[in-house]
């Protein structure tokens, strides 16, 4: 079974990187087991391979908690925020929740936007609605907060990627530093796209990220370095 119903739209003329290869489409098979998550679920990912193996808690992981990793692949279940977690932090209404992110994720990962590979979802009913759980491929890095001290090409690639999602359209209301991940080979990979999506073209979207990233970082207590990099505070010549 074919499971493919979101479109994202074309790239932009002056779109900076270089698109990659289609992934597989999507085959969905039900009634599966999921490492550390129990049976019932219904796997949605390239061939309908469900992953396999010991699962671990993912170290170094932001978030609400239950990030699993299970050899090269990463599980992460949906988990609600704000207050309305304390009511329901993980019934769902529908599956289509998860489906629109690993649409999104999957339009960027083959248009070459720096990000962590996307491998799916999955989903089981859950008292009035469903849950689910994001897979992706492990990708070693540091969060940004764990690392405040960028070198400059670091800090350029971060804005760079900013831009590149302003440029095509897509706001992503997550976006925190949290969600920045920093490969030791050098780069800034964007993780978490749920509820992201693209808006009409003469949207202005740099001030928004710029205020959204600038709201996590004051948060976590970063330095006046990492607020410059997005141009909230003068950095140091």
């Amino acid at each position: 079974m074919i499971h493919d119903p979101y479109i994202v739209p074309p790239l932009p003329a002056s779109w900076p990187y270089e698109p990659g290869t289609p992934l597989r489409p999507l085959g969905c098979r039900v009634n599966l087991d999921l490492p550390g998550l129990g049976g019932g679920w219904r796997v949605c990912t390239p061939g309908g391979l469900a992953p396999t193996g010991e699962a671990v808690p993912l170290e170094g992981a932001f978030g609400r908690g239950g990030i699993l990793r299970v050899g090269d692949l990463v599980m992460r279940p949906y988990r609600r925020g704000g207050l309305l977690r304390h009511l329901n932090e993980r019934t769902y209404r529908t599956h289509l929740r998860f489906a629109a992110e690993h649409a999104v994720h999957r339009g960027l990962w083959e248009a070459g936007f720096p990000t962590v590979e996307p491998l799916g979802y999955a989903w089981r009913p859950s008292g009035l609605g469903v849950e689910g759980v994001l897979i992706t491929r492990f990708t070693q890095g540091e969060a940004w907060p764990k690392r405040w001290d960028l070198s400059a090409a670091r800090a350029e690639d971060i804005r760079s990627a900013i831009a590149g999602l302003c440029e095509w359209g897509l706001w992503s209301p997550d976006l925190n530093a949290t969600n920045i991940l920093l490969p030791p080979g050098g780069g800034a990979l964007v993780l978490d796209w749920d509820r992201a999506g693209f808006l009409p073209a003469d949207a202005e979207l740099w001030p928004r990220y710029r205020a959204r990233l600038e709201r996590s970082l004051r948060k976590l207590g970063a330095p006046a370095e990492a607020l410059g990099v997005i141009g909230s505070a003068q950095r140091p010549g």
